[in-house]
């Protein structure tokens, strides 16, 4: 399936109830997100399915892939584009497997060696950071640029930087191979999410151009 990873939006309902996570999901795509990651680390099955379903109307209408954090079952439930795995996850090669090769599968990976694993399990795309400090209740790791660098060459496959990046902090990046940025904060805690995502999506841009 093809997807764009240039503005990869991850949710976070820790800042908002459903009916203003779906309107910041909706102006934010409106403005420029790319793809969305729904991530629910709080709550059963039910809920994150119900959630899920609810949250891929919007994205449908844009146009724009969803993805689910962690939850297989719940991708296929609500026939998501495909589901991103962690560390502690299921391996990629069993999301493959369940999902099928017409999904996409994404993994979070923060050295050279996991990279390389979760491109010959299968993986679509490879999250890689943090590059800054968080404030998402997700334990993070710092991740330096060069080593981002080294597994953006690594795997012919799309990389995305993320952790704590925003319009203002991002030009650490320029010179990176990446194939976009994943933000949550920026655009979920945003007072204008369409506005945050269209800044965004232009800093990439911008960036991505600078390489010419």
């Amino acid at each position: 399936m093809h997807f764009d990873p240039t503005l990869y939006l991850i949710t976070d309902s820790s800042y908002h109830t459903i009916d203003t996570l779906l309107h910041a999901v909706d102006e934010a795509c409106a403005g420029g997100a790319t793809l969305v990651q729904l991530r629910e680390k709080d709550g059963g099955g039910r809920a994150y399915l119900d959630l899920a379903l609810r949250v891929k109307e919007v994205t449908d209408r844009h146009g724009i892939p969803l993805i689910i954090d962690d939850r297989i079952d719940v991708a296929l439930a609500c026939d998501a584009a495909g589901v991103h795995v962690g560390a502690t996850d299921l391996p990629v090669s069993v999301a493959r497997a369940l999902l099928g090769p017409n999904k996409i599968v994404g993994a979070t990976t923060k050295t050279l060696e996991a990279a390389q694993q979760a491109y010959t399990q299968g993986a679509d795309y490879l999250g890689t950071g943090a590059i800054y400090p968080t404030t998402t209740h997700v334990t993070t790791k710092i991740t330096s640029v060069s080593t981002l660098d080294e597994i953006c060459n690594s795997v012919p496959i799309p990389v995305v930087a993320i952790g704590g990046l925003n319009a203002e902090n991002m030009d650490v990046l320029a010179d990176s191979p990446i194939a976009g940025i994943a933000v949550v904060s920026a655009i979920m805690k945003a007072d204008d999410p369409r506005a945050a995502a269209a800044a965004l999506r232009n800093r990439v841009l911008h960036m991505f151009e600078g390489r010419a």
